[in-house]
């Protein structure tokens, strides 16, 4: 498998021979307004450019996951950059009622038992932070990759660490998991996603596993850069597991 990172949670991931596009934002740099009651109120999203163009991303794509559909993850230089017979998989009826209406045509709602082109695509459950805020944060979902040429991929989503994480790392045994680590919170609520702890108790749940941390630095909410998560994972010594791409990079499994 291949998985390029683009920019925040948006992913290209090739696997047994098809091409997903993962949680697609790919409007310029600084079109939108920040998100509100949050750090960097001077800054608008996204906070930095795409690091190859739209038409680059999309090409050959097979179909596209769509977790939730918060607009750094499904924003509408999306909707007009991808054609409308694309294959979308979101995570519930609402949400592909909401990607039809938009006009797309070929939706279909991810299950836990979805197969695709051959390839098995199971639905993970989510938690978009802890408390209260989730009655704001609404609901998100994870997506598990397997085919038998491939080695197991989880991509979690924006999910903090919580027991439907470990639940599904003990059931499908991910060798890769991708993780959304920018610890992006409001001024209240606490932890929308991943902080370097949550990452650190991935590690403990798949101390064998490669772990790609994405989703920061491109919306103002975030408050982990990547520097700092780097160095939290050289103190505990696991920083060969921890893998923390900048824009553009890619890695091959």
């Amino acid at each position: 498998m291949n998985i390029h990172h683009i920019r925040n949670a948006t992913i290209v991931v090739e696997f047994a021979g098809k091409k997903f596009l993962i949680d697609p934002m790919l409007a310029e740099k600084g079109v939108y307004p920040p998100f509100p009651n949050a750090p960097r109120q001077d800054q608008n999203n996204p906070l930095v450019s795409l690091p190859t163009s739209i038409d680059r991303i999309i090409q050959d794509v097979d179909a596209v996951i769509v977790t939730h559909l918060h607009a750094d993850h499904w924003d509408d230089a999306a909707k007009e950059a991808l054609p409308k017979e694309m294959k979308i998989f979101s995570q519930n009826e609402e949400d592909a009622t909401e990607i039809q209406n938009d006009g797309f045509q070929n939706v279909e709602v991810l299950q836990e038992d979805t197969v695709f082109e051959g390839i098995q695509l199971i639905k993970t459950k989510g938690q978009h932070g802890r408390g209260e805020i989730l009655k704001m944060a609404g609901l998100v979902c994870g997506v598990v990759f397997k085919h038998s040429s491939e080695k197991n991929l989880y991509i979690a989503g924006d999910t903090v660490w919580y027991e439907e994480v470990q639940t599904a790392i003990h059931t499908h045994e991910p060798e890769i998991i991708v993780v959304n680590a920018g610890d992006n919170q409001f001024f209240e609520g606490g932890s929308l996603v991943m902080g370097k702890d949550d990452v650190y108790e991935v590690y403990k749940a798949a101390p064998n596993s490669k772990i790609i941390a994405v989703h920061m630095e491109a919306v103002n909410h975030w408050t982990l850069s990547r520097e700092e998560l780097k160095s939290f994972s050289n103190e505990k010594g696991i920083s060969s597991n921890i893998l923390v791409p900048d824009d553009g990079d890619a890695y091959s499994f």
